[in-house]
């Protein structure tokens, strides 16, 4: 039996133990690769590089033109394949943890305003798929899901009547978000046009449910039909979702748990926060921000 090496070790205990999606997978693999790659190519052996070494990894990627993100996501990898050989035993010391990626430039996402929202999740239902597309649009809308999660969703995974749906997000876990009167609607009249079984996706594809590649290509049609000039994306709905209700709210912490973020840091960068409201709501709400009559 051939002897495996540590980086497809370390894989597959993200696979089988960790039990990570596909494509955080293939993200592990390629970065991992192209360090195994480079100690190859340094006649050096990968589980035995020090920091310098690794150093001058990272180094090397950034002189191939790689960006401070995509730097910084490949040294994450490297830093959980490192610890990982830590504690089994196959190393006395990480490399990885004194080494810091450059910083990336925090970028807000784009969003589309209430007006922009509306005008395209109100698709005609009178055509040809019409009643599918609005379903989609509304639910993705509505509750904010990642694409991923919209494409795997069966018809049980729904509670119209409580308007409830139950998602599985990353590191599989599951959680419940509402769904507002406008997307039970539609999907209400999606289910009484399709009359499907309960374990039927609720969004079906050709062969099974339908393909992230897909819902991406529809969304940007039924945008350019629906006049919109911005580039449509499904994470542009999530923003735009997320966005709105920290906006009316100003509650994060109710964000994040609607999001499915496990880390409150995520939430705030992937958020657009609109910096006047929350000084309104300031202004009005705390007791040193008042002023004197």
């Amino acid at each position: 039996m051939a002897k495996t090496s540590p980086v497809e070790d370390f894989l597959a205990h993200l696979q089988v133990e960790r039990r990570m999606s596909a494509h955080t997978l293939d993200a592990y693999q390629r970065d991992l690769a192209a360090l195994a790659e480079w100690s190859d190519a340094q006649g050096a052996d990968i589980a035995a590089l020090q920091t310098e070494q690794l150093r001058a990894f990272v180094a090397a990627e950034h002189r191939r033109g790689l960006s401070p993100k995509s730097l910084q996501r490949r040294l994450s990898a490297c830093r959980s394949f490192y610890r990982w050989l830590l504690k089994h035993g196959r190393i006395a010391a990480s490399p990885a943890d004194a080494i810091r990626a450059p910083k990336a430039p925090r970028k807000l996402p784009q969003v589309l305003d209430a007006d922009e929202a509306s005008r395209l999740v109100e698709v005609p239902t009178d055509v040809p798929l019409g009643l599918r597309d609005r379903a989609l649009l509304e639910l993705f809308y509505s509750s904010g899901l990642r694409l991923s999660e919209l494409c795997a969703l069966r018809w049980h995974d729904l509670d119209l009547a409580n308007g409830l749906v139950t998602v599985l997000g990353k590191g599989n876990k599951q959680r419940r978000v509402p769904v507002g009167s406008h997307a039970r609607a539609a999907l209400t009249a999606w289910r009484d046009e399709q009359k499907p079984a309960s374990d039927a996706p609720v969004f079906p594809g050709r062969n099974g449910p339908i393909t992230p590649r897909a819902v991406q290509l529809r969304l940007k049609q039924l945008a350019i039909r629906q006049g919109m000039f911005k580039h449509v994306h499904p994470h542009l709905l999530r923003h735009s979702f997320a966005s709105h209700v920290l906006e009316s709210s100003g509650d994060l912490r109710g964000v994040q748990e609607l999001l499915g973020h496990a880390d409150i840091a995520t939430t705030q960068i992937y958020t657009h926060l609109d910096f006047q409201h929350l000084a309104k709501v300031y202004d009005a709400a705390h007791p040193r921000a008042k002023r004197k009559r």
